[in-house]
């Protein structure tokens, strides 16, 4: 046992200073770690009361709304929506959240001055210099960051909808136009490159995804519209296809007066008459910019069922997407639901069915949070809409209530449709019918002169859609058919039997 020193001696004094030294460090380093977990605590014990109270107080209401907010968004999903929508709540979200930043800080910086710093030793003061700057960093660091996430939302929200009124539902369900452009040198937003009428049960979420093919001619417009006075007996303008409606209307705008979107506007009248729906909004999606947002989400899983080619022979990127369950990125998910090289239109439409049904089903709450500010730059780019900010909420919480359930599908194309001359009576039918099976109720049984009607030969494409094979005429003697392949693309089926994807009742299973 080594021996006591005696009392008094440099030894004792310095064993002393050494301890006081020891505890006023581990004082200071309490006050921050306090000032960590009950911002005001350190203030309250060492310092100013009435900034220790403030600052205490305000952490204990900020504590209740957010147990309050959780608690309230998890058995009332609307709130989160809600709040996640609200282009007013987000602005005061974001300015609360840089206040709560700034005020942070403040209160570590006065902790680390009520920790009296000057009278520690050098590497006690360089240890709570460290301390206290990583607290202070990383947590005003943490709060401007969500302060950042929370403009990126506002301005994803002001930049995509707009301020329009709310439309309600339609005998009960929204229907929503989606329309993919064509992504063409000078014809963004000019010629739709697929539609696509997303029938959604208002309150259940079950999803109808009615298909229109580009090619279509001699259709009806909805009854009243300006373009039915204009074509009384169907679009039959001579070359023309539902494609090229909305570049004939931009052609022809002083036919829609006060439209903003005379193109669309014109496509919708069209839709209306081929279905028999009412629209209640639309969407437009910038094909292109499509695989911004697969890359950003980090890929869709697809079931390529043949191989499918990214882009033309003659391109130097060109090459084949192989068969097998393949997680793709953007560039070849979007010539996944693009291509019509060594395939057809019809097989195509398909295909984008499949990708509609894979991203809706992959892309999960937890997927969008961690990807969250690439997918709003991703999205605002692509999509253009008229669903008003108010109604965002809404479509969020049936597009959650749809990941749960089948989707079904109908593709008014050949066999069942003639797109050249379309028996708007049957398309009207297997829309009903389609949209009762949905909602669990009997289909009205067809006619048996509509339900037998053959389907004539589909138009040949537009110019620009040379690579589009035709639709197969009615035989006009019984042949012997050759086998078809069982699977083309993406979907079950043929162009001579049809493709699964475009008539199914659950679009997952046949993808």
């Amino acid at each position: 046992m080594p021996p006591v020193p005696p009392s008094g001696s440099h030894q004792t004094r310095f064993t002393t200073l050494d301890r006081a030294q020891r505890v006023r460090f581990r004082r200071a380093v309490t006050l921050m770690l306090m000032t960590l977990v009950l911002p005001g605590s350190a203030q309250l014990v060492s310092g100013n009361r009435r900034v220790g109270l403030l600052a205490l107080r305000t952490w204990l209401v900020l504590l209740a709304l957010g147990a309050t907010a959780l608690v309230s968004s998890y058995f009332w999903h609307g709130v989160a929506f809600w709040a996640g929508t609200d282009t007013t709540f987000l602005l005061v979200l974001r300015i609360a959240l840089i206040g709560l930043a700034v005020a942070w800080a403040y209160l570590f910086v006065d902790a680390w001055r009520l920790g009296q710093p000057l009278t520690l030793q050098r590497q006690h003061r360089l240890a709570i210099v460290g301390v206290n700057g990583l607290l202070c960093f990383s947590v005003a660091g943490a709060l401007l960051f969500g302060a950042h996430v929370v403009g990126v939302q506002r301005d994803f929200m002001i930049s995509m909808f707009g301020n329009g009124a709310a439309v309600d539902a339609s005998d009960g369900r929204y229907n929503v136009l989606l329309m993919g452009g064509d992504s063409g040198a000078g014809r963004w937003g000019l010629r739709p490159d697929s539609l696509t009428v997303a029938s959604i049960d208002a309150e259940t979420g079950k999803t109808v995804l009615i298909s229109l093919p580009r090619n279509m001619q001699n259709f009806p417009f909805a009854e009243g519209s300006v373009l039915a006075e204009q074509f009384p007996d169907g679009f039959d303008e001579e070359g023309m296809y539902l494609n090229g409606l909305s570049t004939w209307a931009l052609d022809n705008a002083g036919l829609f007066k006060g439209s903003k979107n005379p193109g669309v506007d014109a496509t919708i009248m069209g839709v209306e008459g081929i279905t028999g729906l009412t629209m209640n909004y639309w969407a437009m999606v910038n094909l292109e910019g499509f695989k911004d947002l697969v890359d950003a989400v980090g890929g869709v899983e697809l079931n390529v069922r043949q191989k499918i080619p990214v882009g033309l022979p003659s391109d130097s990127f060109f090459h084949y997407i192989e068969p097998g369950t393949r997680t793709l990125n953007g560039v070849d998910t979007l010539w996944f639901a693009r291509a019509r090289y060594d395939s057809d239109d019809y097989s195509r439409m398909a295909r984008q069915k499949c990708v509609m049904s894979a991203m809706l089903q992959q892309v999960s709450p937890q997927v969008a949070l961690r990807n969250f500010e690439q997918i709003a730059g991703a999205s605002s780019a692509m999509v253009s809409t008229d669903i008003p900010r108010g109604e965002v909420d809404r479509f969020v919480d049936l597009a959650l209530k749809a990941r749960g359930q089948k989707i079904a599908t109908l593709s008014l194309v050949p066999p069942m449709i003639n797109t050249a001359n379309p028996d708007i009576e049957l398309v009207h039918q297997k829309v009903a019918a389609a949209i009762a099976r949905a909602e669990g109720q009997k289909p009205v049984v067809e006619t048996a002169e509509a339900a037998d009607a053959p389907a004539a030969e589909a138009p040949a494409a537009d110019a620009d859609d040379s690579a589009t094979p035709a639709a197969p005429a009615t035989p006009s003697a019984p042949t012997t058919p050759t086998p078809p392949p069982a699977v083309t693309g993406g979907s079950l089926g043929s162009l001579s039997t049809g493709y699964a994807a475009n008539q199914s009742e659950d679009l997952g299973a046949v993808c």
